[in-house]
């Protein structure tokens, strides 16, 4: 740092909710502070984590010394959708590890946000295990979504010996032309000298200097943080300190900006390039906020496409809002795929958490997590109702085994009622009238409830 997601399932309350679109605030939003501190605390070796299927800890990062922190960086960016990540060794010991995610209309556009992972002693939670943190939060949020525009998420190795990763990187890409149309450094970010999580100033500082679009790039990102609403107060450093990787693309001519707490104002961490540089010394709260904003920032340049990767929820009915794409449900409380679940609706046959990976003209986003909490009433048995044929134009018939009326309700993929009727023993129902596509009956009867799927040809 500078020296500054079966035909009869449980039914209860018909409850349509629709989760939010992906916009810029929603996915700032989704930034989440317990995955920040957990990266930091497993980074900095506060506690055990896995890396290559082995128990380690991450005892430090110094140069020459940080293979198993390369190693958790490339782990836990390869676990994630949309991304290609390579490990650019530029010495005997230096590697940055860089992760690309590609935009589908214009690859060559490219937006990139960083921060050195080597150390200069132990612990090093506030340099830089925060930008590590940062750029690893914003991948994990970005690379569900599809952009317009190249997105590289990049940790600079051996920044503590003379910005070495970040200036090998950026002198290749000028020499082969690459388009770096704004780089953002994130270096020393999670402290504030006001108690960790209480009111204050809150100070954070944007160094930039009149080099190529910097100044533009700071605009946009003080665009953002007037647009919606943080904890923060922006110090702009002009000429901003050129100690630290952003520096290397200033030297190339490229637009860069660093954003970190507030060196402008003698509000940096006391603890600086010592081991009592730990996570415990951080104001997490904040640090939360400077990551959301600059996510906003990363969003409004990559430029997403237009899929809706929203679901509709009607209790365990879940269906994909985008049509015409290919579908697999997710089942989020194991992490793994369902078996044939590959429609655009889905029917949860337990409670648990799920999401859907929507692909669509070769771009593939995953939605936000919804969670079915439903399934605790007891359902009619499968030889109970039978509903045939199916699919079916014009009628459907409906067979019971009851000697009770049924209550029988119709509704549509999206939770849209259509028709209530009552069904007894064998009861024919005209459809006709209904437009093609999936519908949901209803059934209801002395405690008991059911489900069954119907495709209208």
């Amino acid at each position: 740092m500078k020296a500054i997601k079966f035909s009869v399932l449980i039914f209860s309350l018909m409850i349509s909710v629709c989760s939010q679109a992906q916009s810029i605030e929603n996915l700032i939003n989704t930034v989440n502070l317990d995955s920040l501190e957990l990266t930091l605390n497993e980074f900095t070796g506060e506690i055990a984590t896995a890396v290559n299927g082995n128990s380690v800890t991450i005892l430090n990062r110094q140069q020459a010394n940080n293979d198993i922190a390369a190693d958790y960086l490339v782990e836990r960016l390869e676990s994630m959708p949309n991304l290609t990540v390579e490990v650019q060794n530029f010495n005997t010991n230096g590697k940055n590890v860089i992760a690309t995610q590609l935009g589908e209309t214009n690859p060559d556009d490219i937006y990139m946000v960083c921060g050195h992972y080597d150390s200069f002693t132990t612990y090093a939670a506030d340099d830089n295990a925060t930008g590590v943190a940062a750029v690893m939060e914003m991948a994990r949020v970005l690379s569900k979504q599809c952009t317009e525009n190249t997105i590289i998420y990049a940790f600079w190795d051996e920044e503590e010996i003379g910005l070495l990763g970040s200036q090998f990187y950026a002198n290749l890409a000028a020499a082969n032309g690459d388009n770096i149309l704004g780089l953002l450094n994130m270096d020393m970010m999670g402290f504030d000298g006001d108690s960790p999580g209480t009111a204050g100033d809150n100070d954070f500082d944007i160094d930039y200097r009149n080099i190529a679009n910097s100044v533009a790039m700071k605009d946009d990102l003080l665009d953002v943080f007037n647009a919606y609403n943080f904890d923060l107060n922006v110090v702009e450093v002009n000429p901003g300190t050129a100690a630290s990787d952003h520096g290397s693309f200033w030297a190339q001519g490229y637009s860069a900006i660093l954003v970190g707490e507030s060196w402008e104002t003698n509000d940096q961490s006391p603890f600086y390039h010592t081991p009592q540089d730990r996570v415990s010394t951080l104001d997490l709260p904040y640090f939360h906020e400077m990551t959301k904003l600059i996510t906003g920032w990363l969003v409004t340049k990559a430029d997403l496409l237009p899929i809706d990767s929203t679901i509709t929820q009607n209790d365990e009915i879940l269906v994909a809002n985008q049509d015409n794409a290919s579908y697999q449900w997710i089942n989020l409380t194991t992490n793994t795929p369902i078996s044939g679940e590959t429609s655009q609706d889905f029917m949860a046959t337990e409670n648990g958490t799920y999401a859907v990976q929507i692909t669509l003209n070769g771009c593939t986003e995953i939605s936000q997590p919804i969670t079915v909490d439903t399934l605790h009433l007891e359902h009619f048995a499968s030889e109970d109702i039978r509903m045939y044929p199916n699919p079916s134009e014009n009628f459907v018939m409906v067979d019971s085994n009851m000697t009770n009326d049924i209550a029988l309700s119709i509704f549509d993929a999206f939770g849209r009622l259509q028709q209530e009727t009552i069904v007894n023993g064998q009861t024919k129902l005209d459809i006709k009238m209904f437009s093609e596509g999936i519908y949901f009956f209803k059934f209801n009867s002395e405690g008991k409830t059911a489900i069954l799927k119907f495709v209208k040809d």
